[in-house]
């Protein structure tokens, strides 16, 4: 496995990646959301075909062969497994940290659904590539907030009084702050519940294993690809192109014979 084959997956040349600063991290993150596509397509297979998905496979060498060899995209455990390894291999001091993404009601299930990343630099940081959207384009100060990413959205990090978790990392988007039904939170929503101990990759494998085959996951209906932009982000739903540019959205139908055909143009994907 080539580290530098990886930051030329992300569009980045080699010195890109050095010294190991906040600052370079900042670029890797950010050029892996608008690089390296969110996509379920392991598991559910693209939306008009018969077959189901190739599947997940845990490990860094897969994961490698994946994302950088055969340039697909992948969800959490994917995105950022591989990504903690890359940092690893950059000289960042680096932790995988389980993560829990809220339900409709507020409850995180089932535990560990989410696989962050913790760097410490002069502080440690939250580093995420692996959600859908909004993304998190640059390292969140663990206990800080960061400052409005490109397109304006804001991430923070606050303390958790449950017991199941140290923090909760919380987002606030441009149209979030303004509302008026925002006016008593200031428009911050908790997106994921995290704790701080330091955990390997093969301890998410049962959690990866439940939510890429259970009919109930989230991950088992239709398929989700999206992937950040300069100015928003471009999402591909069964039937439509969908795409946020400065928080305009714009949506275009796509029909089932040029489904691949978009998803190679227009998120890099070549499917089978």
């Amino acid at each position: 496995m080539d580290p530098d084959r990886y930051l030329a997956r992300l569009g980045l040349d080699p010195e890109a990646a050095w010294p190991p600063t906040r600052e370079t991290l900042a670029r890797l993150q950010s050029a892996h959301v608008t690089t390296v596509p969110f996509e379920t397509l392991s598991i559910t297979g693209p939306p008009h075909a018969a077959a189901d998905g190739e599947g997940v496979t845990l490990s860094v060498p897969a994961l490698y062969e994946k994302l950088v060899e055969r340039e697909r995209g992948g969800f959490c455990y994917e995105l950022n497994g591989l990504f903690g390894w890359l940092l690893d291999e950059l000289g960042f001091e680096v932790d995988r940290l389980a993560a829990a993404v809220l339900g409709d009601d507020g409850d995180p299930r089932p535990p560990a659904n989410h696989h962050a990343l913790r760097v410490t630099l002069d502080e440690p940081y939250l580093v995420d590539v692996g959600l859908g959207v909004p993304k998190v384009r640059e390292p969140v100060p663990i206990g800080g907030r960061a400052a409005p990413d490109a397109v304006g959205v804001e991430w923070r990090t606050v303390g958790s009084d449950r017991p199941d978790a140290d923090y909760v990392a919380q987002a606030r988007e441009p149209s979030d702050a303004t509302s008026e039904s925002a006016a008593t939170d200031d428009g911050w929503s908790d997106r994921y519940l995290f704790t701080t101990a330091p955990r390997d990759l093969d301890h998410f494998t049962a959690t990866c294993e439940y939510l890429t085959a259970a009919p109930e996951s989230p991950f088992t209906g239709e398929p989700s690809v999206n992937v950040g932009t300069e100015r928003g982000h471009r999402r591909l739903t069964t039937d439509s192109l969908v795409e946020v540019v400065d928080g305009e959205e714009t949506e275009r139908p796509v029909a089932p014979d040029e489904w691949l055909d978009v998803l190679e143009r227009e998120f890099g994907v070549r499917y089978g």
